[in-house]
């Protein structure tokens, strides 16, 4: 084998996988919780590992109040409460629970961008969009994810596009998003695609200790560029179009310019009027209603090397 340069990268001795940052998305929440019920289990990749140091696994439910609701959040997002100036800023008055939760977790898993922070946060989620298996990072240079992500896709079917969020909090992390599943609801095939994903993050974890050397190969990015909110009458802001029967459940399809995009409610069909064909991801997500966005649009690139 021709290798053109090594790179030594430092063990992952911690790693943190995290369920239920928002509240009623099930799968997370119910495989953290049975995580929790061993202390030492195949989960934690103990028992026929010869490591110098034993990798540590810390489970966490991120969000217990939202989880106990059923619901989303208590006050605000949590997973847009983890910049620097929401970890760092002073607080007066009444502050909102999930900021108040996400300097916890910041003080559990960090502090975010120093030493002593875990070396990989894995943060588990569900959407009601059609998105399979995607790996959400916050970063398309960290050689720690886009290794793991390769390991994964040798394994199953899954996309990967950049974020921010609480697995920034970490050296490394991204978010394993699974769907579609109703916010509420956990459905049997995709709690059980979450927890195969997790076992094979945590088999390359332990691969990736014992000194295995991986070689560098393309991965395959989807960037996001953009969202799209739904047509809105102008007065009441009322959406006036639903995502369009040819569009809806296609995320990661390339969409071309002049393709179907919304129907209005009176039967028209609005097109997509983009200038390049673009990758559409998040295609109406049942939470993001509140935000504004019917779907968000993704550059695909290649060559990324991992």
């Amino acid at each position: 084998m021709e290798v053109d340069e090594v790179v030594c990268l430092p063990r992952l001795s911690r790693v943190a996988v995290c369920g239920g940052t928002h509240g009623n998305e099930l799968s997370g929440v119910y495989l953290v919780r049975e995580l929790l019920k061993v202390k030492k289990g195949v989960m934690e990749k103990e028992e026929e590992q010869e490591e110098e140091e034993p990798l540590s696994v810390l489970k966490v439910l991120s969000n217990p109040r939202a989880m106990q609701q059923c619901r989303r959040y208590v006050d605000t997002d949590l997973n847009r409460c983890f910049t620097h100036a929401t970890l760092n800023g002073l607080t007066s008055g009444t502050v909102p629970y999930e900021m108040i939760r996400s300097r916890e977790l910041n003080a559990m898993l960090g502090p975010k961008g120093r030493s002593g922070a875990v070396d990989l946060v894995c943060d588990l989620h569900n959407t009601t969009a059609n998105m399979g298996l995607c790996l959400i990072a916050y970063s398309d240079c960290d050689w720690i994810c886009l290794h793991i992500f390769r390991h994964l896709q040798a394994s199953a079917n899954f996309s990967n596009k950049e974020s921010y969020s609480l697995d920034s909090v970490g050296k490394h992390g991204f978010a394993m998003e699974i769907g579609p599943q109703p916010h509420g609801v956990v459905r049997s095939n995709v709690y059980t695609a979450m927890k195969a994903g997790v076992q094979h993050m945590l088999d390359w974890v332990c691969f990736f200790n014992s000194g295995t050397l991986f070689e560098g190969e393309s991965v395959d990015v989807f960037t996001m560029i953009k969202h799209i909110d739904y047509p809105r009458d102008s007065e009441t802001r009322n959406i006036t179009a639903a995502v369009h029967p040819h569009l809806q459940d296609r995320d990661f399809c390339p969409l071309h310019p002049e393709d179907p995009l919304f129907q209005t409610f009176s039967g028209e069909t609005l097109r997509y009027k983009g200038n390049e064909p673009l990758y559409p991801f998040f295609i109406n997500e049942c939470a993001y209603y509140e935000k504004g966005i019917a779907l968000s649009l993704a550059r695909k690139s290649t060559g990324v090397r991992g």
